[in-house]
């Protein structure tokens, strides 16, 4: 007797369906950040909000992404929070998010300030 097999309907195969998923977010990533270095969205927003599309983005990448933001900046600024610049946001607790949300409006609200004594 022969094994009963379901057949699903031919759609397109995982490894493409996978594929497109990971295009749809490296695209919404690539906005998000061009977003973030023109100044038109917070950090803090994104991080408090957690998008589909960050969900797997790394802490030091969107730290990276600011203008004026490097590796070692951004390390830094971990290093004083406790937190591993390669944590993925989806995966930070509530108090990590917090914290992190925080002391990056705090960091933001000091840099303009921080400009312009250096400019005059």
């Amino acid at each position: 007797m022969e094994a009963a097999t379901t057949v699903l309907p031919a759609t397109r195969p995982q490894h493409m369906r996978a594929l497109a998923h990971a295009n749809r977010v490296r695209l919404a990533r690539a906005e998000l950040k061009r977003s973030i270095k023109a100044g038109r969205t917070k950090p803090s927003k994104i991080v408090l909000g957690c998008p589909w599309q960050v969900e797997t983005m790394t802490v030091g990448e969107l730290l990276r992404s600011q203008r004026r933001w490097g590796r070692a900046r951004a390390r830094k600024f971990l290093s004083a929070l406790a937190l591993n610049e390669n944590r993925e946001l989806g995966k930070l607790t509530e108090r990590q998010r917090n914290l992190l949300a925080r002391e990056l409006d705090a960091k933001s609200r000091r840099a303009p300030a921080a400009r312009a004594l250096a400019a005059a």
